[in-house]
């Protein structure tokens, strides 16, 4: 069918990369990121975005398409991964989604109206007003009683989503994520889900912040403001960049960042794999378990009953 494709989805540090590479090159694939931070240019080891050498030649797509003090919604990427699915499948190739952003991949996949209650500044005004003096994780409490959905998925210092889920609370009386509308379902995806032992995961998670404070990421973040990129930035509240900014500025010290930047990314793989638990239809491979070779021979097979491949 013209909309079949892959799904490979996980937390961070759980092998995605390589493993969709693998699957790329034996099925003639293109790779579409589902990840809320590759869209960012400049922003490369506090991503792990993929590097040119590491992509082995297969074409990856919505990477670096927009400015760190760019605006980029669920709604945009949900247009541009619609239109980038179908000019794969034009030119004979199977789209191959990867990525752990769970709204990003719901987005594409269900096909779901993105809630229009239309702004209310007076309502926003109040809610930032209230944020400047009590704070950003005052104002996150009060989605607890009001939007328990979105006071879990949401982060404190993601004060413009809270903001935004008050104030869709505030005028419609129901949550924002309610009002995503699932107008279609795609029963013809595969979804492969990668996961592995917990502590396996954060020792991994571990690892992947030394390796991205080996390569450089402190300078990242520092060439980034220098660029005058703003410290508010949504870009710049991702994981590992909001903990070097607190170092850059003095609030933290060195051995204090890295602790905090590993324990928030384990948090972070915590909160990926309770919004995957919630998804339907995803087939789970333990990587840890089987060889890659293995684990691409049982993807194949599963293509292959879905007639996908």
């Amino acid at each position: 069918m013209e909309d079949n494709y892959v799904v490979i989805l996980g937390p961070t540090a759980s092998g995605k990369t390589a493993l969709s590479i693998q699957l790329a090159k034996q099925t003639n694939g293109e790779i579409i990121s589902a990840d809320s931070m590759l869209i960012y240019k400049g922003m490369d080891i506090g991503t792990a975005k993929p590097t040119i050498e590491e992509r082995e030649g297969i074409p990856h797509h919505l990477i670096d398409i927009i400015e760190p003090d760019e605006e980029f919604s669920v709604y945009d990427y949900q247009i541009l991964s619609q239109k980038t699915i179908k000019e794969i499948k034009k030119r004979g190739k199977l789209p191959i989604v990867v990525g752990g952003t769970g709204l990003y991949i719901r987005a594409l996949t269900e096909d779901f109206t993105l809630n229009q209650i239309p702004q209310d500044e007076t309502v926003r005004r109040r809610y930032y007003e209230i944020m400047k003096s009590k704070g950003k994780e005052y104002l996150h409490s009060l989605l607890k009683d009001k939007d328990p959905l979105a006071y879990e998925k949401l982060h404190p210092n993601d004060y413009k989503r809270v903001i935004r889920a008050l104030e869709v609370y505030e005028l419609s009386g129901k949550s924002i994520y309610n009002l995503q509308e699932k107008k279609h379902t795609n029963n013809n995806i595969l979804y492969i889900g990668l996961t592995m032992d917990r502590e396996l995961l954060y020792k991994r998670v571990n690892d992947r912040v030394d390796v991205m404070l080996k390569e450089g990421l402190v300078d990242e973040v520092r060439a980034l403001l220098a660029k005058g990129i703003s410290k508010e930035a949504n870009s710049m509240k991702g994981i590992g960049y909001k903990q070097v900014i607190d170092y850059l500025e003095g609030r933290l010290d060195y051995d204090k960042m890295v602790e905090i930047l590993k324990r928030d990314t384990r948090r972070y793989a915590k909160r990926q794999l309770t919004w995957f638990r919630g998804m339907e239809g995803i087939l789970w491979l333990d990587i840890t378990k089987e060889k890659r070779e293995d684990i691409i021979i049982k993807i194949l097979e599963m293509m292959k009953e879905k007639d996908i491949f």
